[in-house]
Order: C-alpha cells, then structure tokens, then sequence
C-alpha cells in the first residue's frame, strides 16, 4: 500500500472527530523510521492511548525534503489537529512552531532546542512547545576524542554533517571548527543530505586522504545506514555514529542514546498532553545516558589494534 509525503492510509479521516488527534510530522519516510515509529505508538500506550482506539493520527512525511516541512505543518494546523508530535526532526520541529502558537507541539530534535530558539529553557520551556533532545552536537566532540584515540597521531579525522538540516549543522560545524583551533589541527567537513552526496563525500574522504570519519547523528544518516555502513567497509575508513544501529549494521562504533526510547517518551509526552498535562509544565528531557558499542568483527576486517583503555570503556561488544 503506498504511503506518501501528505497522507497515511489508516489516518483520521475515518475516525470519530470526538477523538482526539495527533498530527505526526516525520522528516523522512514511514518505511525509514517504521521501528521508531513503533516506539512512539508504545509511549502513547503507556499514557493510556491506542491509534484507533481513542485516538486518531494523521501523518505527514516530508521524504527527506526538509522544504515541504513548512507546507505539511500548516497542513495539520488547518485540519485542526489535537497536538502535533515532530518525529527527530529540528526543522521539522521549527516548521510546527512556526506554523501554530496554539496547538501544543512535542519534539524530538538533536541538538540544543534553546539555542535554535525552540524553547526559552529546558526546565521551563514556556508556550506550546516541549519534547527530548538527544544532544548530538554535544556528542560530537566526544565522537572525535573516541576515534582520535583509535588512530595514528598523524591521521586525518573528517566530519559529516547534513547541510540540510541547517541549525543543526551550523551548529555542528561551529563546534568541530572549535575542535579543530584547539587541537590545532584541520578536520575537513564534508556535508550530505542525499543518497548520491553520501557517495560523493565518501569519495571526497579518499581525495582529501582521509583516515577516519565522524557522522552526525543528524536522523538522515540514520536512514541510509547500511549504505553508509557498505561504503564504509568499501574505503576501509574506520567511521564512528550517533546509533546502535549502525553497528549492528556493520558500523564500527557508535556513541549515543538509544533512538527508541526518545520516541517512546515522546510518544509519552503526548499522551500526558492529550490528557491535561500543559506543554509549559513538562520540562524538555535531555538524555543523559548514552553508551558507546564497538563491532569487533568490523574493528578486525579493518586491521585496528584497540588499546585496553578504549576497550574498558565500550558498553557493548558486538561479535
């Protein structure tokens, strides 16, 4: 059954109007994010709500094009949804804000929701707007300090970001280029937001002699992980991601939080919200837990020595 950037085959339209209604705003497509997906639905079930049960949903897909996201969030406002829940996208997120001051709106983003002007505060997020951030342009730094320690002092480390989500890579480039002036040292930014950028930039990390790569947890890689994973293996360039998922994938090594249970609690915030709870009382959750996981099949096929103290650390060894 064909599902398309506007609509959903199972949406509201078919549902009681007395039902409230979430609007869903996806930045990529339902076949990309179906698990993620999933551990929204198990969010709204634990706040006591099932899709068709007592709550419809309508959903909007922007395929990867983050210029429609204004059009499909205006495009929930006007059929006067309940709540718009924005599934791992900071422009996606924007486009809500900026699209209704009314209908409460929960997120999932990666990168500071104050400094992108999303929110006034965490703690207090005022107006009709909250959700979780995954932090991932903190995490960054720490990506490039996990492969520097992996790599001759002499390699060069690059970067990868996805120019199409502008306030997140903006904001990731600010912070590698900090990188870069304190360790005095140059780290090439390479930049994707298509499945043919991501072959190019892997073909620009040979030219540019490249000898290890950082991905952006930017949720568009995600989508293309084992693309990226093959291409990876392909150049034989040790990479280090956001998610488990790569490594299970294939990936060497990822540093971060667990995707599903961002999903889930905002699948959770907007149950909470459906049922009386005020956007401007739920502070935006920051995920502190993150774990680093190493494919040691991959960490082999590539000739890596890991040094005790990087091993110690690793949460999860995948084999």
């Amino acid at each position: 059954m064909k599902r398309c950037a506007t609509t959903w085959p199972l949406t509201a339209h078919a549902q009681q109007r007395s039902m409230p209604v979430i609007g869903y705003l996806g930045g990529t497509t339902f076949e990309m994010t179906r698990g993620y997906v999933a551990a929204f639905h198990r969010g709204l079930a634990d706040a006591g709500y099932t899709e068709g049960r007592n709550v419809a949903i309508e959903y909007r897909w922007a395929e990867g094009h983050n210029d429609r996201l204004a059009v499909l969030a205006a495009d929930l406002v006007r059929r006067d949804v309940t709540i718009i829940s924005v599934g791992g996208s900071t422009p996606g997120a924007l486009a809500a804000k900026e699209a209704t001051q009314v209908i409460p709106i929960v997120f999932l983003v990666g990168t500071d929701p104050v400094k992108v002007g999303l929110v006034s505060s965490l703690a207090s997020p005022g107006g009709n707007i909250t959700g979780v951030t995954n932090v991932n342009v903190e995490l960054m730094t720490k990506c490039f300090e996990l492969m520097r320690s992996l790599m001759p002092p002499s390699a060069t480390i690059a970067v990868l970001v996805n120019q199409g989500n502008v306030p997140q890579a903006t904001t990731e480039k600010r912070t590698i280029q900090n990188v870069a002036r304190a360790l005095g040292t140059r780290i090439p930014i390479l930049e994707a937001s298509s499945p043919g950028e991501i072959e190019a930039a892997f073909a620009a990390l040979v030219n540019e002699r490249a000898g290890a790569l950082v991905v952006s947890g930017e949720v568009f890689f995600l989508t293309q992980r084992k693309r990226m994973v093959a291409l990876a293996a392909e150049h034989a360039i040790p990479t280090i991601y956001a998610y488990r998922e790569f490594v299970t994938a294939g990936g060497l090594l990822s540093y971060g939080g667990n995707l599903r249970d961002m999903y889930r609690q905002i699948g959770l915030y907007t149950g909470r919200i459906l049922k009386g709870d005020k956007t401007k009382d739920l502070p935006v959750q920051q995920v502190t837990k993150v774990e680093l996981v190493m494919n040691l099949k991959t960490a082999n096929a590539l000739g890596m020595k890991v040094p005790m103290s990087t091993l110690v650390r690793v949460d999860e060894i995948i084999e």
